[in-house]
């Protein structure tokens, strides 16, 4: 059975060490790293599972570091940081990361949240087989397998989460969801923030499919409802 590679992103030492800590006895494999470029080339050299980045690093911050990584990997990403506002939360998910713990945290807490991803991960990667269907509507084009976007054939760069948003909603285009309903099918837990978080999500996925210049939304709201695939 393959072990599962955990990324520690971190230039507090004895931080990455207490989460290495806590995670080699759940038996994951570890690897720290103290700045945000070795942590992209930690991804590029080694089979990566999940990273673990704190956001303010020297080099290359957190957000810049998941940024380059997203380029090319899908892993789940979970932020650290010492920002605790719900717009800091919101704006680590938006780019990028799975989840975001604040500092200082409890190491079961986030050996926990650990575990979560790591499931989400591997349930989303058997609910999507090979032969998942691609998804075609209004110029765009969905590969699930590859989790790749096409907008009259233009590549469009999305994060995990805003491709699952997407792919959610386009699979079932007559289904109107709620933000608690996205948010709990893409992030797969009830969150009381969610709601904000799935509204930023679309938010910015509409501006990625050009929709302030186009009439034709991809993505409609249904007010005090949700959202619904208008493909």
């Amino acid at each position: 059975m393959k072990s599962i590679t955990i990324l520690i992103a971190d230039d507090e030492s004895e931080i990455a060490d207490l989460i290495e800590l806590h995670l080699e006895k759940e038996g994951y494999r570890c690897i720290k790293v103290s700045d945000g470029q070795e942590a992209v080339h930690a991804v590029q050299m080694h089979s990566i599972d999940l990273a673990i980045l704190d956001i303010m690093m020297p080099k290359l911050d957190g957000y810049e570091a998941t940024r380059q990584i997203r380029e090319q990997h899908h892993m789940p990403i979970i932020f650290l940081s010492a920002k605790t506002t719900d717009l800091d939360k919101i704006t680590g998910l938006v780019r990028g990361a799975d989840d975001y713990v604040t500092k200082p945290f409890n190491p079961m807490e986030l050996v926990a949240r650990v575990n979560a991803q790591l499931r989400r991960s591997m349930q989303f990667n058997a609910s999507a087989p090979a032969n998942a269907p691609v998804l075609e509507a209004g110029g765009l084009i969905i590969h699930p397998e590859h989790r790749t976007v096409f907008l009259y054939g233009k590549p469009i760069e999305l994060t995990p989460k805003e491709f699952d948003i997407l792919y959610l909603l386009a699979s079932y285009p007559s289904k109107v969801y709620s933000s608690e309903n996205i948010f709990q099918q893409v992030w797969g837990e009830a969150y009381y923030e969610g709601s904000n978080t799935v509204m930023v999500h679309i938010r910015t996925l509409r501006k990625k499919l050009g929709e302030d210049m186009n009439k034709n939304k991809l993505i409609k709201t249904v007010w005090g409802v949700g959202y619904t695939f208008n493909g």
